[in-house]
């Protein structure tokens, strides 16, 4: 997290399109991941879906983690990730399962 409580983007994106590193940190997170029409809460689980259903691990990584400290449960990012397979179908819910896994052992 940056100094104002936002997600920093990583260096290698500041290195490399360092506009698009600024676009994540103002405009994603910095105005609309804080519109109050949404929870972060919310906003977490339906960013967690598009990325499962989108098959975007490295995002995904990143996006559970936040979805924890933004008051998603263990149990519902379980129950996304199983709805979804059906949706989104199997090899992303279970490489979403695994990516979960990681994040849930790290946040123990």
């Amino acid at each position: 997290m940056a100094e104002n409580n936002l997600p920093r983007p990583p260096d290698s994106l500041r290195r490399t399109a360092p506009k698009l590193a600024d676009l994540t940190s103002e405009v994603l997170f910095g105005e609309i991941w804080e519109r109050k029409e949404l929870s972060k809460r919310d906003r977490s689980l339906i960013t967690c879906a598009a990325l499962v259903a989108l098959y975007r691990p490295e995002q995904l990584r990143f996006h559970v983690r936040l979805a924890l400290s933004n008051g998603v449960k263990r149990e519902e990012l379980s129950e996304l990730i199983t709805h979804l397979a059906f949706y989104a179908g199997w090899p992303s819910a279970v490489q979403a399962a695994q990516i979960a896994d990681e994040a849930l052992g790290a946040a123990r």
